[in-house]
C-alpha cells in the first residue's frame, strides 16, 4: 500500500551489457576490408576476438558475442591466407637459382607485385 501523493520506487532499468560483443562484431567486419591496408585488419580482428570471448564469458547477449567471434575468426583466416599467399610469391622471387641476378629478382617482384614498382622503373616507361 502506498501513501497518496507518493510513488513506489522502482528498480532501475537493467542496462544492456552488449557493448563488448557489439565492438567485437564491428571490429571483425571492419577488419575484412582493412586487411588491404597493410594487414591492419589482423590487429582489429585479434582485438575483436578477445573482446568477443570476454563478452561471451560475462553474459549478456551471448549470440552477438558468438557472431563477433565468428566474424573475427573469418577475418583472421582470410588475413592469414593472404599473408601466406603473398609470402610464398615473395619467396619465389627471392630464389637465387630461379633468378640469379638482382635485376631478375627485381623484375620478378615488379611482375608479381605491380603495386611495388620502384620509382626508377616507373620513370623509364
Amino acid at each position: 500500500m502506498t501513501v497518496p501523493g507518493y510513488q513506489r520506487s522502482q528498480a532501475p532499468a537493467r542496462q544492456s551489457r552488449d557493448g563488448m560483443a557489439m565492438t567485437s562484431l564491428v571490429l571483425g567486419l571492419v577488419g575484412l576490408p582493412a586487411l588491404l591496408l597493410c594487414g591492419s585488419g589482423l590487429v582489429m580482428a585479434m582485438a575483436g576476438l578477445v573482446l568477443g570471448i570476454v563478452a561471451a564469458h560475462r553474459g549478456g547477449t551471448r549470440g552477438l558475442a558468438v557472431a563477433g567471434i565468428a566474424v573475427c575468426l573469418v577475418t583472421l583466416l582470410v588475413g592469414a591466407l593472404g599473408l601466406y599467399w603473398m609470402l610464398t610469391k615473395a619467396a619465389r622471387c627471392a630464389d637465387v637459382d630461379r633468378y640469379p641476378t638482382e635485376l631478375d629478382r627485381q623484375r620478378c617482384i615488379e611482375q608479381e607485385f605491380p603495386f611495388a614498382r620502384s620509382q626508377s622503373s616507373l620513370e623509364g616507361r
